[in-house]
């Protein structure tokens, strides 16, 4: 975009603000008190950590429920505010490995992360693909085999764009090597330790895809995946260029899971808009959180007051200040759903099974607002005037960007605080809350944030440490943004991918 033209919407941006008394109106109805009232009943001991499919909850969900009830929203799921998501409960999977002959050992050679499911054993090539950049793949058939590549320091297997790609173009497994034997063994010992004694969730699973996990390997072990190849050579072929000189393998695997069905739920409010009603405008936070801690002295319910009762409160609260200005002649042009997700602990599972099964149709789904962590500070700002990270806003449209500025220059004026925004951060936020699948459906997103704290996923992350006067000012801040967007003449437009 021309600097001139991004000057001309800033400035036609700030001044339709000023001249709309209705939203400073309607967003001072977005009080400290309120959200206080609100968030203790939330992250009570009441409802138990709120555990996706367990009773806290639950008793959530019908809290939530009750709430868009009695402050007029509709009921959008069928005259229920509930929209059911089935989950499933896995334990651990049983997985056998073999290379060239040699049998991998789980938890010494490889480690498995995934949700497939083989037919007894399942044989394929292995191709060595360097690092897995672009430029080594090249026009290489990977579809139906098995790919093997070095994965970068300090990254994650969890949402990892090679991997990501390399599953786009139909690779049917994934053999990750770390780049140290110790990144291996750290790595291997946070998902035993995770997995033992443990159930994880999934959303339902296709049976029909060809994607079959992830093998995380040390790399003392490639040898034992390609022939007479140890690391110090493969790391030489990536060097001297040469990857394609690299014999294929052989990889013969066995996985099978076991799937106990979970039912829990998302919870959603809607109001229609006047005369662009059929433009969507969603608000989104997760209402889940841990639960109980299983060992510990003293109180081990994770309440979640920040995590993310904050972002919850939040929405409702936003809610009601829509609500108030819709009574009274001023509702919005588009209509907004606020949505409270289940399942983000679990892997973003309540987002991900709306965006498989939309309400209303993702194509006019406008922007996802996500609101997750926000009544808290970090310790990099425990001396800041009052902030907030600001996520992905400019990755898929650069008028949401400069609309999203324009609003908090022109209302609350926090700072924005975009150190997160880089999808090269070794944290990857981007990608771990729920606006994540709006975004990979390519619908603009703004997340709002405030930082890893000392009491992050911990039972000591209470009520009594969140700073109201914070919280209200980012969630006002997230209302002027909904405000503009719902009224805005044009649609937000998508322009980047």
């Amino acid at each position: 975009m021309k600097l001139g033209v991004f000057i001309g919407l800033l400035a036609s941006s700030v001044n339709l603000l000023a001249q709309d008394p209705a939203a400073q109106t309607y967003g001072k109805l977005i009080t400290e008190s309120d959200l206080k009232e609100n968030l203790s009943i939330l992250a009570s001991d009441a409802f138990e950590g709120r555990e996706t499919g367990k009773r806290g909850q639950k008793i959530a969900a019908a809290f939530i429920s009750a709430y868009f009830e009695d402050i007029g929203l509709s009921a959008p799921v069928n005259g229920s505010y509930l929209q059911p998501v089935e989950l499933f409960v896995t334990a651990n999977p049983v997985v056998s490995v073999k290379s060239n002959g040699s049998q991998l050992k789980e938890f010494e050679d490889f480690t498995y992360y995934g949700n497939g499911q083989t037919e007894g054993l399942k044989e394929m090539p292995l191709l060595f693909l360097g690092n897995g950049s672009e430029a080594e793949l090249g026009s290489t058939d990977i579809k139906g085999k098995a790919v093997a590549f070095f994965m970068e320091a300090n990254a994650s297997i969890r949402r990892n764009p090679t991997i990501t790609k390399l599953r786009e173009k139909g690779a049917a497994i994934v053999v990750v090597i770390t780049n140290k034997q110790e990144d291996f063994v750290q790595l291997t010992g946070m998902m035993r330790a995770y997995s033992s004694g443990s159930l994880s969730l999934t959303n339902k699973p296709d049976q029909s895809s060809n994607n079959m996990g992830v093998f995380l390997v040390g790399p003392a072990s490639s040898e034992k995946l390609f022939a007479k190849m140890p690391e110090a050579k493969l790391r030489k072929a990536i060097t001297d260029k040469k990857i394609s000189k690299v014999k294929p393998s052989t990889l013969a695997f066995s996985i099978k899971q076991s799937y106990t069905p979970l039912k829990t739920s998302n919870v959603l409010g809607f109001l229609e808009g006047t005369d662009k009603k059929d433009e969507i405008v969603i608000i989104t936070s997760h209402y889940d959180h841990i639960g109980i801690s299983k060992s510990g002295e003293g109180d081990r319910i994770n309440n979640g007051a920040d995590d993310d009762g904050s972002g919850t409160v939040s929405v409702m609260q936003i809610a009601k200040a829509f609500m108030q200005a819709k009574k009274e002649g001023k509702g919005p042009r588009r209509s907004i759903l606020f949505m409270t997700v289940t399942g983000e602990e679990k892997g973003l599972l309540g987002s991900d099974y709306y965006t498989q099964h939309p309400i209303f149709p993702l194509e006019k789904t406008v922007v996802d607002l996500n609101i997750d962590m926000v009544g808290r500070r970090d310790p990099q700002h425990k001396e800041s005037a009052p902030y907030v990270y600001v996520i992905g806003s400019d990755k898929l449209s650069a008028e949401l960007h400069t609309l999203s500025e324009a609003t908090n220059k022109a209302t609350t004026n926090l700072i924005f605080d975009y150190a997160y925004n880089s999808e090269g951060h070794p944290d990857r936020i981007y990608y771990r809350s729920d606006h994540w699948n709006f975004a990979k459906n390519n619908i603009p997103i703004i997340f709002y944030f405030d930082g890893i704290h000392e009491d992050y996923h911990k039972p000591s992350d209470e009520v009594d440490k969140i700073e109201f006067d914070l919280l209200a000012k980012r969630a006002q801040t997230v209302f002027y943004t909904a405000w503009e967007i719902a009224n805005k003449e044009t649609r937000i437009v998508a322009d980047k991918k």
